[in-house]
């Protein structure tokens, strides 16, 4: 058994074609589809305690790499980072779930898994049934409201967004500190990533083509996406939306997060969980409750 399969036991570990890349993902369970979109430095086993538990109370789970991520295919990044803006991800991912047979489905995105899940809302509500938001506000606002205190603490928001090759030069010369950093900086819970969780999280991280990857993600983030976030700036989200972040973490102490997410979708409910950013890996227990009982809201 490889390191991914014992970390997700039970799914199926796929390479799907999604037009225009190759996507991981791993499968599991069946009745209603659920996509989980994972964020930055982790890919698809930052739920490795989330989706089992998903999967025994009835859905179908699809835990997804975004592209560039864990062994997802990496294109170059392109003109204007165009090959990492969101909307170029959010449809990877949709294509993804169109592959596996899911026209319509609840997407549960953390950090850069939100961002994408986000547009993916705003692009293709067709597709998107429930949105779940985690550990984030909205990227053109928090780019807005930028302050001393939150640069310093989110200092990689502008570190990777410097051009190639800076941030590829630096992180390249000792990936596993950058890592093992990020990660602590993250986490309000110690113990919270397993070593073999990070074995596996620095087997992707130690490819290059991941770290240009990352840093293409961030530099659309704070470049064509906002672009594509003020064309859409009066645009709403439709589908229901659930917001939930942790107390102990940047976000959840920098801003109104449900006043945020309010300012961008009709209908939003949300709560703190007593963690820090790495939700799904340090309170997977109230983590997963708070999105089955949103799920399952209205369902009879």
């Amino acid at each position: 058994m490889d390191a991914l399969s014992a970390l997700m036991p039970g799914f199926d570990i796929r390479r799907v074609d999604a037009g225009e890349v190759t996507i991981r993902a791993a499968v599991a369970g069946e009745g209603p589809p659920v996509l989980l979109l994972h964020g930055h430095p982790q890919t698809l086993v930052v739920w490795r305690k989330v989706a089992p538990r998903l999967v025994a109370a009835g859905y179908t789970v699809v835990a997804a790499d975004l592209r560039g991520y864990g062994d997802s295919d990496k294109p170059a990044g392109g003109p204007d980072n165009l090959d990492y803006s969101k909307r170029a991800m959010a449809r990877d991912q949709v294509a993804l779930m169109r592959e596996l047979g899911f026209d319509r489905f609840a997407v549960v995105g953390h950090d850069r898994g939100g961002r994408v899940a986000h547009r993916m809302a705003l692009d293709h509500p067709e597709a998107v049934e429930r949105l779940v938001v985690v550990d984030i506000a909205p990227t053109a606002t928090m780019y807005a409201r930028t302050d001393k205190a939150f640069a310093t603490r989110y200092f990689w928001w502008f570190f990777l967004i410097q051009p190639f090759d800076l941030p590829e030069r630096m992180i390249g010369y000792d990936p596993e500190y950058f890592l093992r950093r990020h990660l602590a900086g993250q986490s309000a819970t110690p113990g919270a990533v397993e070593p073999e969780a990070f074995a596996e999280y620095l087997r992707c991280y130690r490819d290059p083509r991941t770290i240009h990857a990352i840093c293409e993600d961030y530099r659309a983030a704070a470049g064509i996406d906002l672009v594509h976030d003020a064309a859409d700036a009066e645009a709403r989200v439709t589908a229901p939306l659930l917001a939930l972040w942790g107390a102990l973490g940047v976000v959840g102490q920098s801003y109104d997060v449900l006043g945020t997410w309010r300012e961008k979708a009709l209908d939003v409910a949300g709560a703190a969980l007593p963690c820090g950013h790495a939700v799904p890996e340090e309170a997977p227990g109230p983590f997963t409750d708070a999105v089955l009982a949103f799920l399952r809201r209205g369902n009879v």
